[in-house]
């Protein structure tokens, strides 16, 4: 196999660019390249390395061929344990070498993966049949005590997603090739959170004391953080954090490859420059997403083009509910104040956010769904006008004349210009008086830290994944956290009325009454401000010419459906 030769020790800088006087090295290997790359087969191997912070990547040739898509993003995966978080982007990666029991297809609409049938044997009781003759890639075969092993994981307290079956109170082995799921009552969405639920290896979790799951909030890692065995169309070649990830083809995937590739190369690449370089220079072949200042002149070559459509993504930021906020300890949190709340609503301009930073590509929004999600409804997505001075009038009216101080965490790498809509923010809110201390750091810090509300003010985007209802914000983001419900309401909202829409809606049948009980629910958050939607986000992937990669409304990377000519 092949790994960017330009890598050597020493070419990359500490946030995984390439340093400065290695960018033009592959401009000039591209030139001596044949347009259809053919490159040498081995095999990958990632050591870490004790000099400095970089790592060593090795190159062992042989002499067969074969056709690698090696793609890069801004940010990097953060573990390979499907249970230690609920990361979207994460969870995208691992889809290529763990699998659901039902995935979405082509379409988005379920379709069989590791189950074949179902039925709701009682209302609180569903029944999985699994397919027959699939096998992980350490060659042990599915059976039900592996689909077991894994619920029970995923059940865990400790587990970090474990919200993501916050209705599914056990599970039972019927046979070797039948569960059942238990739940705490009848629940139209089992299908679409089972579809973001990785089934693992029992044998292989018991062989490496990997029963218990990880969890990137609490620092908690096992062998499964680093390592995987899933029954995918890929499997795990190397796994390097900050650096790169290698997945090659499993030849024995149960299900019949729509790719034509070899394996695939991930390499996160912070810098836009950089990533962007790494593209038209040829060392990659895809990246997602594109630098919205890129988009024009990356579309305007004949080798290269680029994917666009809207994404299921709204950005928006979350407040601190507690007594006191961590910039005014000792003092009463004034965001606990909804008037408070809308003036800092009105103080944002965004319509010079979506114009300026966003350079027309996003679509401002007034709340926490995009149009295609179940509950959505136009008449309520309308955002607060942008007045400063209604903003100013409103903080005195609620005692805070002379402003307040607050701290405003963002990412810089995980959404779309993320760290400039923040200090864009801070500049509009400092100017109706409020003292604003901005903290931008990466995914891998920044999310542990929201998760544990240590945070004023944040920024968070929600796809409504894996559910794709409008019942994904309500239990997840709008539902007081109580161990099942709440898993991304770390910062102590509690509103009695929502819990009890969360608590009728997860058994509600009756569509129309179940859609209805969600548009409440994200009426009465616009309402009362309970978080400041900002954008929904575009989605905008680049490739070169002769890749055919299709583009998803939930930004996964399914690159089982990739062909390169």
């Amino acid at each position: 196999m092949f790994l960017w030769p330009a890598l050597r020790v020493g070419a990359l800088d500490r946030r995984g660019g390439l340093r400065p006087d290695r960018q033009k090295a592959p401009e000039k290997r591209h030139r001596l390249r044949p347009q259809r790359r053919r490159i040498n087969r081995g095999r990958y191997t990632m050591r870490n390395s004790l000099l400095s912070t970089a790592c060593v990547l090795c190159l062992v040739a042989s002499p067969a061929f074969a056709e690698v898509l090696r793609w890069s993003s801004q940010g990097d995966i953060v573990t390979f344990d499907p249970y230690a978080h609920t990361e979207s982007f994460t969870s995208s990666v691992l889809h290529h070498v763990y699998e659901p029991l039902v995935r979405r297809g082509l379409d988005l609409s379920i379709e069989p993966a590791l189950a074949t049938s179902w039925e709701a044997v009682e209302p609180a009781r569903w029944r999985f049949t699994l397919r027959e003759g699939v096998t992980f890639h350490n060659g042990n075969p599915l059976t039900a005590d592996d689909v077991v092993a894994s619920v029970e994981r995923l059940l865990h307290p400790d587990a970090r997603a474990r919200g993501n079956l916050s209705t599914v109170t056990g599970i039972e082995k019927v046979d070797d090739m039948t569960v059942d799921f238990l739940l705490n009552g009848p629940y139209p969405l089992l299908l679409n959170d089972l579809s973001g639920v990785f089934i693992m290896d029992r044998e292989w979790m018991e062989a490496n004391d990997a029963l218990t799951p990880g969890n990137i909030t609490t620092g908690v890692t096992s062998y499964a953080s680093t390592n995987a065995n899933g029954t995918g169309p890929f499997s795990l070649e190397s796994y390097a954090p900050d650096v790169g990830t290698i997945l090659k083809t499993n030849p024995d995937w149960w299900d019949t490859a729509q790719h034509n590739l070899d394996g695939i190369e991930f390499r996160p690449i912070t810098s836009d420059a950089t990533r962007v370089a790494a593209l038209l220079s040829g060392e990659l072949d895809m990246i997602a997403p594109v630098p919205l200042q890129d988009i024009d002149r990356i579309s305007a070559s004949s080798d290269f083009k680029v994917i666009q459509e809207p994404a299921l993504r709204l950005i928006f930021l979350g407040f601190n509910y507690r007594d006191e906020l961590h910039a005014m300890p000792g003092q009463p949190n004034p965001l606990k104040d909804e008037n408070v709340r809308k003036a800092l609503w009105h103080a944002v301009d965004l319509d010079a956010i979506q114009s300026r930073i966003m350079r027309g590509k996003s679509r401002t929004v007034g709340i926490l769904v995009a149009p295609p999600v179940t509950g959505y409804d136009a008449n309520i997505d309308v955002p607060l006008a942008y007045d400063p001075a209604l903003a100013q009038q409103m903080l005195a009216d609620a005692g805070y004349p002379d402003g307040f101080s607050t701290k405003l965490d963002c990412p810089n790498d995980r959404y779309i210009n993320d760290e400039q809509v923040c200090v864009a923010i801070k500049a509009m809110w400092e100017r109706i008086g409020v003292t604003v201390d901005l903290n931008t750091e990466s995914r891998s810090t920044y999310f542990p830290k929201v998760d544990k509300g240590e945070t004023d003010i944040y920024m968070l985007g929600w796809a409504t994944l894996p559910a794709m209802d409008g019942f994904s914000v309500l239990r997840a983001i709008l539902a007081t956290r109580d161990g099942s419900s709440g898993g991304n309401n770390a910062n102590g909202l509690s509103d009695p009325r929502l819990d009890a829409l969360n608590t009728a809606a997860a058994v509600e049948i009756d569509e129309p009454t179940r859609v209805d009980m969600l548009t409440e629910a994200l009426k009465i958050a616009r309402d009362k401000a309970y978080f400041l939607p900002i954008h929904q986000q575009p989605v905008a992937w680049a490739v070169r010419s002769g890749v055919d990669v299709p583009q998803f409304a939930d930004e996964y990377v399914r690159l089982w459906f990739a062909k390169i000519e």
